[in-house]
């Protein structure tokens, strides 16, 4: 049976992931695993296996090695707890099957080798007022989102359960592609929803409506104009919206409104979680 697979390292959006992850697992009827990867430059900061030099002392190199030793079996214990937390907090929030799994190599990695079974990843992203200078996206979130072949579910800094989301949408393949996935499954459905384009769009844009509407949606539907980018997180902001559906980096025509550079500036200015499909 397929999972949603949430990742957990204790960050501050730590919380906000168990509760969409709690919340999709609700939605889709399916097991919760959440993960918690060690960096093995995080088990083992130093290698005391070569020469160090300048008449340095063998017990010098001992203490090192236990030092590092001693912080890797903290490091785990550490992410054990995350764990133990991660699962009580999706119990309470009412999911019945949830199991944890603790990694030890790096993080996009271990995704690519469990995805065949994920049918959907949750991963957190940086809450910006907390980091306000940043502007590059974690690399282990673009990592993921460009390596892996499953939808990505990106939680921001606080959890609320969503009612209303848009669909960034430019009338490509990919795009009406990316309709009928939301049309099909039961995550969104019942919710009110939004398509915005930036651009002309009108001709696809009836025919996503009407795919939405006739699979039991509340549709209406926005043409915009101006940068992509602020056309659709002020869309986002002003409409009151609680998530925004899009594509992946990618190669096709929508890449002038949600892939690359415009993709990774979305995620890092919106303020409402990104639910991103292939």
């Amino acid at each position: 049976m397929k999972k949603i697979v949430a990742c957990v390292d204790g960050a501050s959006y730590t919380e906000p992931v168990c509760d969409y992850a709690s919340w999709a697992a609700r939605r889709l009827s399916l097991p919760l695993e959440f993960l918690h990867v060690l960096d093995r430059a995080e088990e083992a900061r130093f290698d005391a296996s070569g020469s160090i030099g300048l008449g340095a002392q063998e017990a010098l190199l001992e203490e090192l090695s236990q030092l590092d030793e001693r912080r890797s079996i903290l490091a785990r214990e550490h992410g054990r707890r995350i764990l133990e937390a991660a699962m009580d907090r999706a119990l309470q929030k009412g999911v019945t099957d949830v199991d944890v799994r603790q990694g030890h190599d790096e993080l996009v990695g271990t995704l690519l080798e469990i995805q065949e079974d994920t049918r959907l990843f949750v991963i957190g992203q940086h809450d910006e007022e907390h980091h306000p200078k940043r502007f590059l996206l974690d690399h282990n979130l673009e990592g993921a989102i460009r390596a892996l072949q499953r939808p990505i579910l990106v939680a921001t800094s606080r959890f609320k359960e969503p009612t209303r989301f848009m669909i960034a949408f430019d009338g490509s393949p990919t795009a009406r592609k990316m309709v009928d996935m939301v049309a099909d499954s039961p995550i969104l459905r019942g919710m009110s929803c939004t398509l915005v384009t930036v651009g002309d769009a009108s001709d696809a844009l009836s025919g996503a409506q009407a795919r939405l509407a006739d699979a039991g949606f509340q549709v209406s539907a926005r043409q915009l104009q101006g940068d992509p980018v602020e056309a659709l997180t002020g869309h986002a902001e002003t409409g009151g919206m609680d998530m925004l559906v899009m594509g992946a980096y990618g190669h096709s025509r929508i890449r002038h409104l949600v892939v690359g550079s415009t993709t990774t500036a979305l995620l890092r200015r919106t303020r409402i979680p990104v639910f991103i499909l292939r």
